[in-house]
């Protein structure tokens, strides 16, 4: 006997050991041998991460698509694993040495320092792997790798030696995102930019003749960090800027610092903004830099890596200079400081013009919190340019397609601009780069310190000592071989011949550049193959409002609450129905609650089931049902698995929700079970109709749980043990096959029984939209109808009368007055409610609020077409205004419905 309500808690954690006890998900099961390949790699989450709802619908919509495609026959591998994450374990590790007041990682040294980070991991790492079992991720956890396990590492240094070899990977001295409290480069997706309320500082810059002496001109520069000016090498002006043009090629003496500099024209400076006139400094601006590059600039670094102050022993900047003492004086303090007393002196000497407020937008490390400097520094680099054509290559070729298919443009956008790819870090966690250097300032590529010392001694003629790049790589270098190291390249291993070219990545939008483009430029300079063949981009999920979720806000919706209270099946089906594609997903509590109503629902009906003697048959053949609503119920069934399988193909996941929601709760609980009630239930009903419909009640319940099991899987698991538990060998669903219903569809069946429910649920409509009162019951007349038609509502007159709460049915040539009118399937209906509504207000009640949806069109489409208002506007008031127009709109096309039927009064 079912339980009377489902538990989501107990039940979900049964399912999984009995997933786990059959080996479920593993790849290669012996009786798929011959089956076709079906591979997704997971977007590796940090070893440091905990579940959040980014994590959820990514890993519900791969989820989706593995159980989809294990279902059709496929041999699946879901391959997962987890990321190192540098900068974050590195950080998790030092935090909790503090806590426990023990030495700092500089204090015991590296190799003391990386064993702890290993501890950590064997203790506490990967928690998030037993969060996503939690959220039913069918991952084949057999083959669970991290990157920095033995086989991925190799992977990694054979891959730097050789893109090295391929005269790709070089070093360089170039600005680089520095973050001071860690002292380490970071890759633009660590940077967060924050808008900050800053001031813009105009300071004035005398221009000097060729002797050096100043000529009483002065040229004005506005900056919003004062402390980087000691850094100056130019002052810019644009080509065109006639107010400048008979200074261009003379020079400025840099105040403070004495250092004379050119002015250079440059389109970089705009005319239009500030002054027109702009500082360069080459070494603390991304932009400068550039500058400085064509014109040959000099790069004075004032900063030292923990972003205080660096004058004293700096040769570069002290060459040609006479700093005052004061300057000096700022030596090692830190740059906020530096910054209020550079104003100070600026003031001081009558330098100041003026200082305006401004808001601006300023990085932030998003670990570390504090203010990133663009900075000057030797760094390992891959030339990607060479990379990045062959990937471009390949989606005009359609090797690779993205869907939605917009961020194709994107994706040539950023590769055609691209610029090289800083990969080293100043960290200890991560994969060390295997670069060894003499004491002569030579250097040696090598897989391993032997190979190192071998080159060496080839050079030298002699074993001379060497010293390993302390830095590491990026977290992205190693991470962009995840699709083809996880499955033992470089070895020729069998699980690479079978699974390479993997079929989709699924990821976020975000990451298109930092992971998806490294993984198709790697992928195809290190195995010649595209590593993916489609790229499924899914959006951000939002709150209510539409706001991005932060943990400042308070409005971060955290998966794992959900799960404890309405268990994994109804996030992942609230997700999916809401995944649209290429709109972000507006999560809230009410459609959370909306499919938990839907659970319940599909729990009941099972229970209804049962405890009608819908028992499932084994040898049930649904070719030869007589029972008119059996046909059309096994035929609607045929429709939703087409709907559902073409959906999920074309990953319109929402679509592929939307058809098995209608299906299950619409046709199979509401009206299918409906109308087999008499038959069910009633006392003179024929004993073989009766058996026939139970067998087709419990059919028919399976093919709702084959449908739904991709996107529910714990509650249509328990429905498939608990309806099969008499059938030997019923296996589990998770391994049943996808439901073959071609050729079901019965046109009489949903001829008769469709025309039915459509007559039925015009009235019901009807019935709201005129505010006919709940319990009364209303006349039916059929107008001008045909013998089959009449035919049709007489045997069905029974249950018309029941479920459309009829007083009586009628036969007529012409509409009765004061009648609502129903066009059913080429079949006039009507309704008259003369007596039970009155007609007259209904009409002017729609009519008012047809002018009010139709004012609020208005409204909204002034603000789009506003030009400033969608430039200025936040992404998620762009977004709730589209919504409001499309309610109001489907509202409109309800109210014109109403109105047209009343149109017969």
């Amino acid at each position: 006997m079912m339980d009377k309500t489902f538990d989501p808690a107990s039940v979900e954690a049964r399912i999984r050991v009995a997933w786990e006890d059959e080996g479920a998900f593993r790849a290669g099961r012996p009786e798929r041998a011959d089956a076709a390949p079906y591979c997704i790699v997971i977007p590796p989450p940090n070893v440091t991460g905990s579940l959040h709802m980014g994590h959820a619908l990514n890993n519900t919509l791969q989820d989706v698509l593995c159980r989809f495609e294990r279902m059709r026959g496929r041999d699946v591998l879901w391959q997962p694993g987890t990321d190192h994450a540098g900068i974050a374990t590195q950080m998790v590790v030092e935090r909790r040495m503090a806590e426990r007041q023990e030495p700092g990682r500089r204090e015991i040294g590296r190799d003391a320092f990386l064993e702890k980070v290993w501890a950590w991991k064997a203790e506490s790492g990967g928690a998030i792997v037993e969060q996503l079992k939690r959220l039913g991720a069918s991952c084949d956890w057999s083959r669970e790798r991290f990157t920095m396990d033995e086989g991925l590492s190799r992977a990694v240094l054979k891959t730097f030696v050789d893109l090295h070899k391929d005269g790709l990977i070089y070093r360089d001295k170039r600005l680089v995102n520095w973050d001071p409290r860690f002292q380490t480069a970071i890759s633009d997706l660590e940077v967060q930019q924050i808008e900050t309320k800053g001031h813009l500082w105009h300071f004035d810059y005398p221009v000097v003749d060729a002797s050096g002496t100043e000529t009483g001109d002065i040229i004005t520069v506005a900056t919003t960090r004062p402390e980087t000016m000691l850094g100056d090498t130019a002052v810019a002006v644009h080509p065109d800027d006639e107010r400048y043009t008979a200074l261009v090629g003379k020079s400025v003496r840099l105040p403070l610092v004495g250092r004379l500099i050119p002015i250079v024209a440059d389109s970089y400076s705009d005319p239009e903004k500030g002054t027109g006139a702009v500082k360069i400094t080459p070494a603390h601006d991304f932009n400068d830099f550039e500058v400085g590059r064509r014109h040959s600039l000099a790069m004075i670094n004032v900063l030292d890596p923990e972003g205080k102050m660096l004058v004293e022993g700096n040769e570069a900047f002290l060459a040609d200079t006479s700093p005052e003492a004061e300057v000096l004086a700022l030596h090692g303090i830190d740059r906020a400081a530096a910054r209020k007393r550079v104003v100070e002196l600026m003031e001081e000497r009558g330098r100041l013009r003026t200082i305006e407020p401004n808001t601006h937008m300023v990085p932030h490390g998003d670990r570390s919190g504090v203010v990133i400097e663009p900075y000057l520094t030797d760094q390992w680099y891959v030339n990607v340019k060479p990379l990045a054509e062959r990937a471009m290559q390949a989606v005009r070729d359609g090797k690779t397609k993205f869907v939605p298919d917009n961020y194709e443009k994107i994706f040539f956008q950023w590769l055609t601009n691209i610029e090289p790819w800083c990969i080293s870090r100043q960290l200890w966690w991560g994969h060390q780069i295997p670069v060894w250097y003499d004491d002569e300032g030579n250097f040696f590529v090598a897989e391993s310190e032997a190979d190192a010392q071998a080159q060496a001694e080839a050079k030298h003629g002699r074993a001379v000592p060497l010293t390993r790049d302390p830095d590491v790589l990026d977290t992205w270098f190693s991470s962009g071989l995840w699709p083809f190291s996880t499955l033992g390249w470089p070895d020729k291993t069998p699980e690479l011949a079978r699974y390479y070219p993997t079929n989709t990545l699924v990821t976020g939008k975000d990451i298109l550049f930092f992971w998806v483009a490294r993984m198709m430029m790697l992928g195809l300079h290190v195995t010649n193959e595209v590593p993916f063949d489609t790229v499924y981009l899914h959006t951000l999920v939002r709150d209510a409002s539409g706001a991005k979720m932060s943990k400042s806000k308070g409005n971060v919706v955290d998966p794992l609450e959900l799960i404890d209270q309405v268990g994994a099946d109804v996030l992942r089906f609230t997700l999916c129905a809401l995944a649209v594609q290429g709109r972000d997903i507006k999560l809230s509590t009410d459609r959370v609650q909306s499919y938990r109503n839907f659970a319940t629902k599909l729990w009941n009906a099972a229970r209804f089931a049962e405890l009608n003697g819908c028992t499932l048959d084994p040898a049930f053949e649904p070719r030869t049902v007589t029972g008119a609503i059996n046909k059309w119920a096994i035929g609607e069934a045929a429709r939703a698995v087409g709907e559902v399988e073409a959906a999920i193909a074309a990953y319109r996941f929402n679509d592929a929700a939307s058809a098995a929601y209608r299906f299950t709760w619409n046709i199979f609980c509401d009206w299918y079970l409906e109308l087999a009630k008499p038959v069910l239930q009633g006392e003179g009903a024929d004993p073989a109709a009766r058996a026939e419909t139970q067998a087709s009640v419990a059919f028919l319940i399976d093919q709702v749980a084959k449908i739904l099991h991709p996107f529910m899987p714990f509650l249509t698991e328990e429905l498939w043990g608990i309806k099969g538990e008499a059938i030997e060998g019923r296996g589990l669903l998770a391994l049943a096959a996808w439901p073959d219903l071609a050729g079901l569809a019965d046109a009489a069946a949903e001829e008769e029984v469709g025309f039915i429910v459509d007559l039925i649920g015009q009235i019901r409509s009807a019935r709201s939209e005129t505010n006919v009162p709940a319990g009364a019951q209303i006349p039916l007349v059929l107008v001008g109808a045909e013998d089959a038609v009449k035919a049709r509502v007489e045997a069905w007159r029974d249950t018309l009368v029941r479920l459309a709460r009829l007083s009586e049915i009628t036969f007529t040539q012409t509409p009765p007055a004061k009648s609502v009118q129903l066009l059913v399937r080429g079949s006039v209906a009507a309704l008259p409610l003369e007596g039970i509504v009155d007609l007259a207000a209904e009409v002017a009640r729609l009519k008012k609020e047809k002018a009010k949806a139709e004012g609020e069109i208005k409204k909204v489409d002034a603000k789009m077409a506003n030009a400033d208002f969608v430039a200025r506007a936040p992404e998620e008031i762009i977004e709730e205004n589209r919504e409001r127009r499309e309610a109001e709109s489907a509202r409109l096309v309800k109210i014109d419905e109403a109105l047209t039927r009343l149109s017969g009064e």
